[in-house]
């Protein structure tokens, strides 16, 4: 009898080490997923970066009164390129990029002889397919951090994470701001 017990006993303990493992490396793989998919997003952010000084550069030859906006997008450029940005703050700065970039490329559409210009609209390609893959990557990114966010909240992985130190991220949010239409009067008042 003590002897049944003992191997019911050995047998519930093993699947509970089995189950703890499990959930374990099931937690694991979604944090590494979140951080590789944050990483996609951040190599593209960081090519989207690259273009913004030719971008300024060819723009200020044609526009000498949009200072305002060009300085905003330089300056949050260049924040952004400092490094050492907590996860959070570079999500707001990539979105205040996304919301500037929306202002220039505004302004160029007001601008016909901007948009003629072969050098601005090789650029204007390259940033729309950068910014078609930055919100491809984002939408991935935010699957990536939801699935994270869901494990962390689920019994029984939720003990686990807890043990682990582990805690809610958060999604690519676009703020109130950037889901506003943009006025374009508003970018030409220095």
């Amino acid at each position: 009898m003590l002897g049944i017990t003992l191997i019911v006993l050995l047998f519930v303990i093993v699947i509970i080490g089995i189950t703890g493992i499990s959930i374990y490396n099931s937690l694991v793989i979604r944090k590494n997923q979140v951080n590789r998919s944050f990483s996609s997003v951040d190599v593209l952010l960081k090519k989207r970066c690259d273009l913004i000084p030719n971008l300024v550069a060819v723009v200020k030859q044609h526009m000498q009164f949009e200072q305002k906006t060009l300085a905003e997008i330089t300056r949050l450029r260049s924040q952004v390129m400092t490094g050492n940005l907590s996860q959070d703050r570079r999500l707001v700065l990539e979105n205040q990029i996304s919301r500037t970039m929306g202002n220039i490329l505004a302004m160029i559409e007001n601008y016909p002889e901007l948009k003629s210009d072969q050098h601005i609209s090789q650029l204007l390609g390259t940033l729309t397919e950068v910014e078609e893959q930055i919100s491809a990557a984002r939408r991935f990114f935010n699957t990536a951090v939801t699935e994270y966010n869901n494990a962390l909240e689920m019994f029984p992985s939720n003990i686990i994470a807890n043990m682990m130190g582990y805690r809610i991220k958060d999604v690519f949010v676009a703020t109130a701001a950037e889901r506003q239409n943009i006025d374009v009067d508003r970018i030409f008042i220095n």
